[in-house]
């Protein structure tokens, strides 16, 4: 959306070396966005949905139970997110898969502790989402994934990370009830809408920031569909599998690929590269 450096990045004067705060480029807090990013994004977003049933379904906590319970362990996550010094994939993606379960469980308690339609609660994150987006970039004049370096920006990332998992459940299961496509069938939809949205970034033209924030909305519903048709019975229109091996299995994969990054180092931002980029 716009071409940018850290504040941190300044040029040293001519008549002698720069501060050293100037000396260095601040690191960006979140990973490249590769294949490996929307992967694990995917999983974690099903382990989300099968985590937050299994959670509701075993512990015997009840929905505002488990909700309470996950919800401290996101605030938890996110200190220690916010008081590293860079990306740390092991940290990240902990946290990502947390705000998956809470955005879930916020979603679920609005429909079924509190009777909240789906088209109003839809709308409600929609809304919610257009604001932080908006003061987001009235503030920071910018909404690029690249320069995630100071707090206030930091902040803005995970709110509309948040808002975007709660949107994407809602508007899911708003799909989901309306067309009544079954869990499969809804998952080709929601990839089929991912993929219209790649083609409109690389073939059209589409904002490279909106085109990553609308991707990133709508694979909520897609990997919930994938979780849903894993793990619900077969007469439900699933394979079975049920919501602990599911769970297990994605968690499994998450794991791997998180370490794996972790040692490759495939998805670090350097700090030089943060000038170069526009989303």
């Amino acid at each position: 959306m716009t071409y940018e450096t850290s504040q941190t990045s300044a040029v040293p004067a001519a008549d002698g070396p720069a501060p050293r705060a100037q000396r260095w480029l601040r690191r960006n807090k979140v990973p490249e966005v590769t294949v490996y990013f929307w992967i694990i994004k995917v999983l974690c977003t099903t382990v989300g949905e099968t985590a937050a049933d299994l959670l509701n379904e075993k512990a015997g906590l009840g929905l505002t139970g488990v909700s309470v319970l996950m919800s401290a362990l996101l605030a938890v996550t996110l200190v220690v997110q916010f008081r590293t010094s860079a990306y740390r994939p092991g940290v990240y993606w902990l946290a990502v898969a947390l705000i998956s379960v809470v955005g879930t469980l916020i979603s679920d308690n609005l429909t079924d502790n509190m009777g909240v339609p789906l088209e109003l609660s839809t709308t409600v994150f929609a809304v919610a989402l257009a604001v932080v987006f908006v003061v987001w970039y009235r503030r920071e004049r910018t909404l690029s994934i690249h320069s995630i370096d100071t707090p206030s920006r930091e902040s803005f990332y995970w709110l509309a990370v948040l808002f975007t998992f709660a949107l994407g459940t809602a508007a899911g299961d708003l799909v989901s009830e309306r067309m009544d496509l079954g869990y499969w069938l809804s998952a080709v939809l929601f990839a089929l809408a991912i993929a219209a949205v790649a083609v409109a970034r690389f073939s059209l033209g589409l904002d490279a920031v909106w085109g990553f924030w609308i991707a990133y909305i709508l694979t909520r519903p897609l990997g919930a569909s994938i979780g849903d048709y894993l793990s619900q019975p077969g007469g439900d229109g699933g394979l079975g599998l049920g919501t602990v091996i599911t769970s297990a299995l994605f968690l499994t994969v998450v794991l791997g690929l998180v370490v794996y990054l972790a040692v490759t180092r495939k998805d670090v931002i350097e700090p030089e590269q943060t000038s170069r980029h526009a989303a």
